[in-house]
């Protein structure tokens, strides 16, 4: 395990970032995937988020209502914002926990579409390789899950980002043991990684741009702000005109406004166990939405419009919100 103070790490990621990460090897592109829109050109898809719990605590009840959505939306594919696997992961390959908490939960026909996921904190107190391992996309085909991906296709560009590293508090915690093996030094991982995530954002032409973590950057849940990201990833996300971060983490439903840009915080974190009545105050306002019961999140997109809608563990319909773009013409 790494060894080195939450001072030195955060002024090592302040210090990359400002010179450009001139002195680092270059990193590979982030990886891509093409999703290609209905033939009207929009695009529908469901979020969740820390729900592995093998059916308990209500994660059965939430996928049946996820199943009865995904049929009414037709939707294209599931996106999880990590901690797919309670408690720890996955312990390899073979863990029965990833058939008994994923493919026998959202076994809905509506749900046999292309799921996109994150790693969460909890994922990587298991075998992290195993979780990204393609072995389970042959168990499960629908199971896609890299550290950092970029769903591409016509209408929007997701940036899945790798949040759990950034966490100074996971390298110096005893109580927990995390995986770190491809992740190590993490300072290089996160500035590499925060490089290519800068550049995608900054040449994708997309109509819509997505980011999607585990960690909160605003929240006014239990966690709260995750300040490694507000100081590191949010300034990227701004300066690059993001439309939408995504995350769980915190195990509710939220919708924040960011008080200096257009970017909507949009939290899908209730997938199974929820903490209710755990809320704190956001650093400032802008708190649209907060629901600290179990649920999910749908989005659908035109190249006008994002309509976002939150349900609770019963399909109620408990908070909607659009964002509008102009259309603007060739001519």
């Amino acid at each position: 395990m790494a060894s080195f103070s939450a001072k030195s790490m955060t002024m090592f990621f302040l210090f990359t970032i400002i010179f450009g990460f001139g002195f680092l090897h270059a990193s590979a592109q982030l990886q891509r995937f093409t999703h290609t829109p209905k033939t009207d050109g929009s695009l529908n898809f469901l979020v969740i988020g820390d729900w592995g719990r093998r059916g308990k605590y209500n994660q059965s009840e939430v996928a049946f209502q996820m199943g009865v959505v995904g049929e009414k939306l037709d939707i294209d594919f599931v996106v999880s914002t990590g901690d797919n696997f309670y408690d720890d992961g996955l312990t390899g390959e073979h863990d029965p926990n990833f058939e008994e908490s994923f493919s026998k939960i959202y076994a809905a026909k509506s749900l046999q579409k292309q799921w996109y996921s994150v790693l969460g904190n909890h994922d990587y107190r298991g075998d992290v390789e195993a979780q990204l391992s393609p072995f389970l996309r042959q168990i499960d085909s629908r199971w896609l899950c890299l550290r950092s991906f970029i769903v591409d296709s016509e209408l929007v560009e997701i940036f899945f980002v790798d949040t759990t590293p950034f966490v100074e508090e996971y390298f110096t915690v005893p109580e927990h043991h995390y995986d770190w093996n491809g992740v190590n030094p993490p300072q290089t991982y996160i500035a590499n990684l925060l490089k290519d995530v800068e550049m995608a954002l900054r040449e994708s032409t997309a109509k819509w741009k997505i980011v999607v973590g585990h960690h909160a950057i605003r929240s006014a849940g239990h966690h709260g702000d995750t300040k490694e990201l507000v100081n590191l990833l949010l300034p990227i996300l701004q300066a690059n005109h993001v439309d939408f971060y995504m995350n769980g983490h915190d195990h509710c439903l939220e919708h924040i406004s960011d008080l200096s840009s257009p970017i909507q915080f949009l939290v899908s974190g209730a997938g199974s166990k929820a903490w209710r009545g755990d809320v704190r105050e956001t650093t400032g306002n802008g708190v649209n939405f907060f629901y600290d019961g179990q649920g999910f999140m749908s989005v659908q997109l035109t190249r006008t419009d994002a309509n976002i809608v939150f349900y609770d563990v019963s399909g109620q319909v408990l908070h909607k919100t659009t964002s509008s773009k102009q259309l603007h013409s060739s001519i």
